[in-house]
């Protein structure tokens, strides 16, 4: 893989990064994300010239701060367009120019859409939940979803991407089936709501992009993580656990993205991650 492709889409990535913190700021308060067509600053209201809407850099220039009213720019705008800008390299570096890194660049560019949201706004826009599940399925035919449990009852002669589609679909409703259950059950037991739609749609994405088995470990470890690090932040900051809300969807986020990437970019360079 050349440098000049991975660099490509390194700058790809930071630009879409760019759009989407103007996403994660505006989906939640039902603005249009195209209109106004500049981004501006939420204080002071003032149009963000281009110059200081270069991704991660003018962050650096400006030292964190808007250039007209001095208020400090969220530290999640280098965050994310980093982190997206990294994920699309890493992607394109890995398996080229190809369906599977885009696929891989997009479905990382929804889940580091979410995190952000759920931690800035305990919000799931159905935007990146719904849009993202259509994405998934409308790639499964192209990009193969690993054969797990639907495949078997399906003619062996039908054409290979029907098998994946239909690994597609079954771990997104099951995927999201399993989600709600618990939730539903919580809700049944200790009264009070466990597990919001948005986490129920974000695993449809998830299981409509990677199939069951991967949607139900990402459940797993997103469990394991939320637990551990909501505990452990319920200690630091003496919040009371019994009212605590955890952006559960962040967590998500993290292991699906975790999960996946091992399994299907880094395992390039360490074939010890594949399965």
């Amino acid at each position: 893989m050349t440098v000049e492709l991975v660099l490509v889409a390194l700058f790809a990535g930071l630009l879409i990064g760019s759009f989407l913190n103007v996403c994660i700021f505006r989906l939640p308060r039902d603005l249009s994300v195209a209109s106004p067509a500049r981004s501006f600053c939420p204080h002071c209201e003032r149009t963000i010239t281009w110059h200081d809407n270069i991704p991660v850099l003018s962050f650096l220039l400006l030292g964190g701060r808007c250039r007209h009213c001095k208020e400090r720019i969220p530290l999640r705008y280098p965050v994310v367009e980093a982190a997206t800008g990294a994920a699309f390299a890493l992607c394109v570096a890995a398996l080229g120019p190809t369906l599977p890194a885009l696929k891989y660049s997009v479905y990382s560019a929804i889940m580091i859409t979410l995190i952000a949201c759920d931690i800035e706004e305990r919000i799931l826009p159905d935007e990146f939940t719904l849009g993202g599940t259509l994405i998934g399925l409308a790639l499964a035919p192209f990009v193969p979803v690993e054969r797990y449990f639907i495949s078997m009852f399906m003619p062996s002669r039908w054409w290979p991407g029907w098998f994946s589609l239909a690994e597609s679909a079954f771990g997104a409703m099951v995927g999201a089936g399993s989600i709600w259950l618990i939730g539903y059950l919580y809700e049944k037991f200790r009264h009070r709501e466990g597990m919001g739609l948005g986490d129920v749609k974000m695993i449809a994405t998830i299981g409509a992009f990677m199939g069951l088995r991967v949607a139900l470990q990402t459940l797993i470890l997103a469990s394991l993580m939320g637990s551990i690090i909501g505990l452990i932040y319920i200690r630091v900051t003496k919040r009371e656990a019994a009212t605590y809300e955890l952006p559960f969807g962040s967590f998500l986020g993290a292991a699906a993205l975790l999960i996946a990437l091992a399994g299907n970019v880094f395992s390039v360079w360490f074939p010890r991650l594949r399965g």
